[in-house]
C-alpha cells in the first residue's frame, strides 16, 4: 500500500530502497535450498545502509523484518523435510498442508518484494500491511 513520506527521496535514495527489496530476490536464486540465505543478503544490505537517508534505512528496515519472519517458516519446513527424508518421520497431510500454507506464504511476499522494489524505485513509498507498522515503531527519522 502505498503512503506519503515525510519529503521527496532523491534518486541515489529510490535506487538504494528498491535494491534492499531486490536482495531477498537475487538471494533466492543463490541460495534457494537454505532459507536463511534471503535473510543474510538482506542484513548485509541493511548493515551496509544502516546510516543512510530515512527513506533508505525504514525500507531496509521492512525487508529485514520481512525476511526474518519468513526464516522462521521456512526453516521448520526445511527441517521438517530433512527430517522426513532422513528420519522415521512420514509424509502426512499436516505435513502437506504446512507446504502449501509456506508456498503461499512465500509467493505473496514474493509478489510484494517485486512490488515494493518497483514502486521504491520510482519514489513511491510502500508500507506492507504488517511490517509497515512495525518498522515505523523500529526505525525513527
Amino acid at each position: 500500500m502505498a503512503h506519503t513520506f515525510p519529503y521527496s527521496p532523491g534518486e541515489h535514495e529510490t535506487e538504494k530502497a528498491s535494491n534492499s527489496y531486490l536482495m531477498s530476490l537475487v538471494a533466492v536464486i543463490a541460495g534457494l535450498p537454505l532459507p536463511i540465505i534471503n535473510l543474510l543478503a538482506t542484513l548485509f544490505f541493511f548493515l551496509a545502509n544502516r546510516k543512510g537517508t530515512y527513506f533508505v534505512r525504514w525500507h531496509c528496515t521492512q525487508a529485514l523484518l520481512s525476511q526474518a519472519s519468513l526464516l522462521f517458516i521456512n526453516s521448520f519446513g526445511f527441517w521438517w523435510t530433512i527430517d522426513i527424508i532422513f528420519g522415521d518421520e512420514v509424509i502426512s497431510n499436516r505435513y502437506v498442508g504446512y507446504l502449501i500454507a509456506a508456498g503461499i506464504l512465500n509467493l505473496t511476499e514474493l509478489i510484494a518484494t517485486i512490488h515494493a522494489a518497483i514502486q521504491t524505485r520510482k519514489g513511491r513509498h510502500i508500507k506492507w500491511w504488517f511490517y509497515g507498522t512495525l518498522t515505523d515503531l523500529v526505525c525513527r527519522p
